[in-house]
């Protein structure tokens, strides 16, 4: 009898910390639904953005990405973010894919405008530029530098 009891009180405590440990990662990854306001932004290509996706402004993050998708007549496409509300931006805001580094990790960068209006909730970014494809990037210049090589032999 006195076995089923340590283990039953041995059980208690692994589910307690069990429990702890997911109230931590829950805190730490910020997974509550955040208070801010919803705009958009279209693109050519996204590279690399994905739900989660930091927003930022002069490498501080005012928001994250909170969707993407693709607009059916344009066919661009079309992220949406969630901005902090206590950032109100500019409509001459303009928006880039960024990358963290060459290895990878994109971000949006944002660079407000100086307009005194503000891009109101559920509005959109209109000026944008798209994400540089590193690999295509370096294609170009490997294929760049043999064409010239290639030319300065046959002389």
């Amino acid at each position: 009898m006195r076995r089923n009891t340590i283990e039953t009180l041995m059980g208690a405590v692994v589910l307690a910390a069990a429990a702890l440990f997911l109230a931590f990662a829950y805190n730490s990854a910020d997974l509550r639904a955040g208070a801010g306001y919803e705009v958009s932004a279209s693109f050519n290509r996204v590279g690399g953005v994905k739900a989660g996706t930091d927003v930022r402004v002069g490498g501080v993050s005012v928001g994250t990405v909170t969707g993407l998708s693709l607009d059916a007549e344009t066919w661009r496409s079309v992220v949406a973010m969630r901005i902090d509300e206590a950032y109100a931006l500019p409509d001459d805001t303009s928006a880039a894919i960024a990358s963290e580094s060459l290895l990878g990790g994109s971000y949006i960068e944002l660079a407000p405008g100086g307009s005194p209006d503000t891009i109101e909730p559920g509005g959109a970014i209109e000026y944008t530029q798209d994400s540089v494809d590193i690999v295509q990037l370096l294609g170009k210049f490997i294929f760049a530098v043999q064409d010239a090589g290639g030319e300065g032999e046959a002389r």
